[in-house]
């Protein structure tokens, strides 16, 4: 594949092992500065699709809802 795609995108085909695996591509992570070990959350829809996040990304938001929802309930 073409590896000239602009800054901070990646394009890239990947094969499911036989335990269901498959290997992030480096360039991808580097990109996300992933590490052996770091978690990552699947997120599956039938009609969109697969999207994977670091499990950092999806603790932040997670903890800014819930931020703001604790928030919203004491000013009741």
């Amino acid at each position: 594949m073409d590896k000239n795609f602009p800054k901070g995108k990646f394009l890239a085909t990947v094969k499911i092992g036989p335990k269901g695996q498959i290997v992030i591509p480096k360039e991808v992570r580097d990109m996300f500065s992933l590490n052996t070990g770091d978690s990552l959350v699947l997120m599956a829809d039938e009609g969109q699709g697969i999207a994977l996040q670091p499990f950092s990304y999806v603790e932040t938001f997670w903890n800014t809802v819930n931020h703001a929802k604790n928030g919203d309930s004491e000013e009741k």
